[in-house]
């Protein structure tokens, strides 16, 4: 078991680009398990939780929108992997946000 002064030294020495890259891939991938998006039939998947998804999306959508000039090459990826995640959203819904309403979308305006 290592000490927290060692952790913390190991977190020291991680650039931001990758902690930030890194809590973006949490979340889109928590999103996406959200989304049941891991199973064959997401609309029958028992991990569909749309209320924990909207949350999450809208996290993502915040990280990326605060962070995109220090992203660098990482930025176009993670701005694809969210516009992915805010439609499938709307796909889902049973009844879908008017557009500019959706997750994260007070963000990144308008996805269709």
């Amino acid at each position: 078991m290592s000490n927290p002064s060692e952790t913390v030294r190991e977190l020291a020495e991680i650039p931001a680009v990758e902690v930030i890259s890194r809590a973006a891939v949490m979340l889109m991938s928590s999103a996406a398990e959200k989304l049941g998006l891991a199973d064959d039939d997401p609309q029958s998947s028992p991990q569909l939780d749309l209320d924990e998804a909207r949350r999450l999306i809208t996290a993502l959508a915040g990280l990326i929108t605060a962070s995109v000039e220090y992203l660098g090459p990482h930025a176009g990826p993670l701005r694809d992997g969210l516009q992915a995640l805010q439609r499938a959203f709307r796909e889902t819904s049973a009844h879908p946000d008017e557009p500019g309403k959706g997750p994260g979308e007070k963000y990144t305006g308008p996805v269709y």
